[in-house]
């Protein structure tokens, strides 16, 4: 294990972070492994809220999914998310998180697309569209062209 996955692993011990991503895991049924980086992948998780493929707590990564899933550009934005509670000091990443959450929503109208987390984790890595803003919107390409009411193409 690298020194910077081993020294965020140690924080989010000591932050409670990854001791409340375990208790989550464990209250949602998902069966728990170790994993790389320093992580644990816990799979088979059973509450249906968050709504997302994946979500990570500390140093803990839980899916709904079966072993497996966690791989490749995800597993790089899941381990993003879990340095983002190392910086943030553990549980109060939660309510930060959900605060770029609610500014995202108004924004775009997508808890993710303006979210500063996600988009430092990678939006697209974790599947993520990037949206514009809701008042930009339809001027992408400039006005819209009309003649009589009618629009031009």
């Amino acid at each position: 294990m690298r020194r910077s996955h081993r020294i965020r692993q140690v924080v989010n011990y000591a932050n409670l972070s990854t001791p409340l991503g375990l208790l989550i895991a464990l209250i949602g049924g998902a069966r728990l492994r170790r994993g790389e980086r320093g992580l644990v992948y816990a799979y088979g998780y059973r509450v249906p809220f968050p709504v997302a493929g994946a979500f990570t707590v500390g140093n803990v990564i839980t899916t709904r999914h079966a072993e497996g899933y966690l791989a490749g550009r995800l597993l790089d934005h899941e381990s993003r998310h879990a340095t983002q509670y190392a910086a943030c000091v553990g549980p109060p990443m939660l309510v930060l998180y959900a605060l770029a959450s609610a500014f995202s929503l108004a924004v775009c109208g997508h808890p993710a697309s303006w979210n500063v987390f996600e988009r430092l984790a990678g939006l697209e890595d974790g599947g993520y569209p990037r949206l514009t803003p809701l008042w930009r919107r339809g001027r992408e390409h400039g006005p819209v062209k009309r003649k009589n009411g009618i629009r031009l193409p």
